[in-house]
């Protein structure tokens, strides 16, 4: 049985060679301490800046969803509306509200008659309603 080598010797038993030449880092006892770097500062600086950009980022896609979903209730509704010409692209077009009749569309400006306005509108070339007002 081979005799083990005092622990500030640098020996691989597995290729049997001294080895503390071939070692990254200093293995003898004069050797500086080896202390770990404290990334701590540095993680939680980066983690408020990564924090930061996802927040912004969200609040923007969270904006942009909110914007969307407006205009979808905006085209649901006005689909849903009722009116009694084919409206033409680029045209501006006023949605009301009617007591007897419910919502409709019509090319009566809302300072023409006293129906509850609900909005200005202009058809698009994508057939999509936008909110003018």
């Amino acid at each position: 049985m081979a005799k083990k080598k005092p622990d500030q010797v640098v020996f691989d038993e597995e290729e049997e060679k001294y080895n503390a030449s071939l070692l990254p880092y200093a293995s003898n006892t004069g050797a500086p301490k080896i202390t770990p770097t404290d990334v701590t500062s540095w993680k939680n600086n980066n983690v408020q800046k990564v924090n930061h950009q996802i927040k912004t980022k969200y609040d923007a896609l969270k904006k942009e969803y909110e914007a969307l979903m407006e205009q979808y209730e905006y085209n649901n509704l006005i689909y849903n509306a009722t009116y009694n010409f084919e409206p033409i692209v680029g045209e501006t077009y006023h949605l009301y509200e009617h007591e007897k009749k419910g919502i409709f569309l019509s090319l009566i400006a809302p300072n023409e008659c006293n129906f509850n306005f609900k909005g200005s509108f202009r058809l698009n070339e994508d057939k999509m309603w936008v909110k003018i007002d």
